[in-house]
């Protein structure tokens, strides 16, 4: 495959089945193609900014990786150890994105499915956020379900939300973008995955309801359910995962609304 045609890749141009038999790219061609990925984007309903590559670990840049894997290609695997998701495709090989994660006490990890998937979500913050951040209140409205925020540029999670089920029911865990990218490869949120906008603008693309998510956790070493990243790759030392506690205390509403987005803890937010 040549280097446009992988750089459209990368950039959404292709579906699932155009991504087989890709070859893997140089760190340094990896930064070359940075700048035009993570560039603004002008066809959004809200401007979506560009992002300062150089200050994010080229790490956690989208980039495509060995990655042999007993999931089937289109599942999504999300290793929050290691800030990864990963979007399995064919022939031992994944879409690799970095992610910020919760810290600790604020993280969810098992198998769930994509359920609803919203384009500018908004954002219910539940009591218990009121009560530890009242000063929140200034920068929300009453809407059609509760006080909340419009979807917007200012939103906390940003361009596009997925929201995951597991046994027919909400999580109350999102997949979603942000408006604090330099937070991404780091455990800072309430639990939520957050990515870059222009990384959630991709991922949402390539993914249907319905769409296999296996977040990885204490319970989830499954070697046979899913393989570990190829040794060609540089994994970072594995820390201790973080134990999760009741959905209410990660930023989550007691009564979910599957049409919105939430989560996401106005303290880790420059705008609040």
């Amino acid at each position: 495959m040549s280097n446009a045609s992988r750089r459209s890749v990368l950039m959404g141009a292709a579906n699932l089945a155009g991504l087989a038999l890709m070859p893997l790219r140089s760190a340094r061609a990896q930064e070359v193609e940075a700048e035009e990925i993570y560039g603004a984007v002008k066809t959004e309903p809200f401007p979506v900014r560009g992002i300062d590559v150089s200050r994010v670990n080229p790490r956690f840049l989208r980039t495509l990786v060995d990655y042999p894997s007993a999931q089937p290609p289109g599942t999504i695997v999300i290793d929050p150890a290691h800030h990864f998701l990963y979007l399995v495709i064919e022939n031992g090989q994944a879409i690799r994105y970095g992610v910020g994660v919760g810290r600790e006490g604020f993280l969810w990890s098992g198998v769930a499915s994509i359920e609803a998937k919203r384009e500018w979500p908004d954002w219910y913050p539940p009591k218990e956020m009121f009560a530890r951040q009242p000063e929140i209140v200034d920068h929300m409205a009453k809407l059609q379900s509760g006080i909340g925020m419009h979807g917007g540029p200012g939103n906390p999670l940003g361009a596009r939300a997925m929201y995951l089920y597991k046994d027919g029911k909400d999580t109350l865990f999102r997949i979603h973008g942000t408006i604090e990218p330099y937070t991404i490869g780091t455990s800072v949120s309430s639990g939520c995955i957050r990515m870059m906008n222009q990384d959630v603008l991709d991922l949402y693309s390539r993914v249907d309801l319905g769409t296999k998510v296996v977040v990885l956790g204490d319970a989830q070493p499954t070697n046979q359910q899913v393989s570990q990243e190829s040794p060609r790759q540089s994994p970072r030392r594995r820390t201790a995962r973080p134990t999760p506690e009741d959905a209410n205390d990660a930023g989550v509403p007691q009564d979910p609304r599957p049409a919105y987005g939430n989560g996401v803890d106005p303290n880790d937010d420059a705008n609040y």
